[in-house]
Formats: C-alpha cells, structure tokens, sequence
C-alpha cells in the first residue's frame, strides 16, 4: 500500500477547512444540523462536496443520523459526517433536538466565525458561550469543502457517521483539539488561516486512520488501496498517469494475470483498471485547466492521452462539457 496515493487524491480534489462554530452545552442539550447541500453555498462558497465535522473539546455526547445506531462520544474525539447528512448532537439519545435552519445558517454567513453558541434546557444562545467550567460538553464545529467531479473516490469510500474515538488518536490530534479552542476564544491576526489549516490536517488523518482500522473485508478505494495487488496498481497509474497503460502492463507489475487484477478491480472499486486510469486522467486535467494557463493540448499529452480531441471526448464523456467551456466555467465569479 503506498500513502502517495492518498496525498496525490487528497492534492487534487481541493480539499479545503473552515471552523465555524464554538459550541459550549450544559444538560439536556440536542442540536439537528440541516444536511449540507442546503448550506454549502453559505459554509464553503464554490465546493462541490460538504463534509461537517465536530471535535469534542470538554464532557460527553451522542451523534446521530437516520438509519445508523448512534455514537457515543468523549473528550478528545472528532467525528465527521463525509457523506453531508442530517444529524443530531445531543447530551442523550432521543432528547428532543433544536434545529438549526439552512436560512438561519445564511443569515449569520457573514458574523465573524468562530460564532459562540451556548444550547442548555432546549435554549439556544448565539454568540455568548458558556464559561468554560458552568458547560457540560464544548466542541468546535466546522466544515471541509471538496470536489467531487470529475472524480473523487475517497468520499464515497467513506462511511455516514466517522468516529475516531482520543484513544485511537495520535498525539498530535489532542493538541489540533486544544489549539483550536485556543484560536476560537482568543481572535488573533491569521487564526482563521490557523483554524482552517488544523481543519485539513484533521480530515487528512481522520482517512489515514480509517484506512488503519478497516476490516479485512471491507471494500472501496480505500479498501483497494490497502490491497497488495490493487494498491500497487493504483500506485503506478497516479504515478506515471501519461503512460501507456494496458491491463497487461499493470498485470506484469503487480504480478497478477490480467484476469486477476480486473477481478480484484471490480471487488474493491466496482470499476476495471482502464476505466480508474480514465476518471484519474481526467481529474487531473480537470486540475491542471483550473490552475494552470497550459493549452488543451499540452494538458492532454501531460494526463496521457494521445491528441487534444481524444482527451476533450474523454473529458466530455466525465465531466459534461469541453475542456475549454469547463475551464470558462470554474473561472467565472
């Protein structure tokens, strides 16, 4: 397994932090935050792909969505939401929950963030915190941004409700806790750049320890990454993207038949090799459009393939659009 990939996925699809809200609560205490589609656009303005997170700063609590038993949660643990659902926060399971609307989310978009709020007795207080030793439980919640076209793997590879309970933590996850409830209290020049920065260090770990604790059967891009055969394929297509790259080729480098890795292909990502190699190519000339001033052309001999057309029918067959109208598109305010 080569952590590479997962840098090289995680650089490419934009994966950006914001810490919005610094939540103190005394008991009963539940909170319900909307599904993140219907509050991207005031949280993390231009991401395709919204994921909240809490990091549980002080005392205990429960996270919960439709559908999934809940999560008990301690002091020091962080739990996300990758797949943007409904969900509830709250001192027990089945106290009846405040809920915070998509309008109330828009209304306060622009008050300076980190934004105090203080839930105790079914009473919710915007912009005044608990004192520290009258609050139950304190978390500081926020949100992560990411593109999902033309293609993101990781996000669907991870699961509705990810905790990742202080026990399982390495050191330095306690201490992102501590400095961001130092940088939510105390403003300071560049804390938002601070808070957003300890936010994508957080998620990056948050997949590296998922990816640790998988179970032996589990699936997915992640799974197939921890694969000896698929992994080792994976390595070799992020790494030398603009080659050549037959099933037979990659077969010949894992040592597999080529029938064997389409087989270990399909269990782990449901797609064959050639057709990853594809939506990676793509992604990473999605990339290179976005941030770069290089011609279609060139970006198409970079990502691999063989002429601009090629690489614009690929590009449309993913994305929707030609390269050049997609390009217009994610520079337009």
């Amino acid at each position: 397994m080569s952590r590479d990939t997962l840098s090289d996925l995680l650089r490419v699809v934009r994966v950006r932090g914001a810490v919005f809200y610094y939540v103190s609560c005394r008991d009963p205490w539940s909170s319900e935050s909307p599904p993140a589609g219907e509050i991207a656009e005031a949280v993390m303005p231009g991401s395709e792909h919204v994921i909240m997170y809490h990091m549980i700063a002080k005392g205990n609590g429960w996270a919960a969505v439709t559908g999934e038993p809940p999560v008990r949660l301690s002091a020091g643990d962080i739990v996300m939401f990758p797949q943007g659902d409904r969900h509830v926060l709250s001192s027990a399971p089945n106290v009846e929950p405040v809920r915070t609307t998509a309008e109330w989310v828009f209304s306060t978009r622009n008050v300076p963030k980190p934004m105090p709020i203080a839930y105790h007795h079914g009473v919710v207080d915007a912009g005044a915190p608990l004192p520290v030793d009258e609050a139950d439980t304190i978390a500081v919640c926020g949100f992560l941004g990411c593109d999902l076209r033309p293609f993101n793997p990781l996000v669907s590879a991870l699961p509705r409700i990810l905790h990742l309970p202080a026990e399982r933590a390495s050191g330095w996850a306690n201490r992102v806790i501590e400095q961001a409830v130092v940088e939510s209290n105390s403003p300071r020049p560049g804390g938002d750049a601070v808070l957003e920065r300890l936010a994508e260090m957080m998620f990056v770990d948050a997949a590296r320890r998922y990816l640790d604790n998988l179970p032996a059967d589990a699936t997915g891009w992640l799974a197939g990454l921890r694969d000896r055969f698929v992994g080792k394929a994976l390595e070799l297509m992020h790494e030398r993207p603009d080659q050549g790259w037959t099933v037979d080729d990659l077969a010949r480098e894992v040592g597999l038949s080529r029938s064997a890795l389409h087989e270990r292909f399909m269990q782990y990502l449901g797609d064959p090799p050639m057709h990853y190699l594809a939506n990676w190519r793509i992604q990473l000339g999605s990339r290179l459009l976005r941030e770069t001033n290089r011609n279609v052309a060139a970006i198409a001999l970079e990502v691999g393939y063989d002429s601009e057309a090629a690489f614009s029918r690929a590009f449309k067959r993913l994305v929707g659009m030609p390269p050049a109208a997609w390009r217009k598109a994610q520079s337009a305010p």
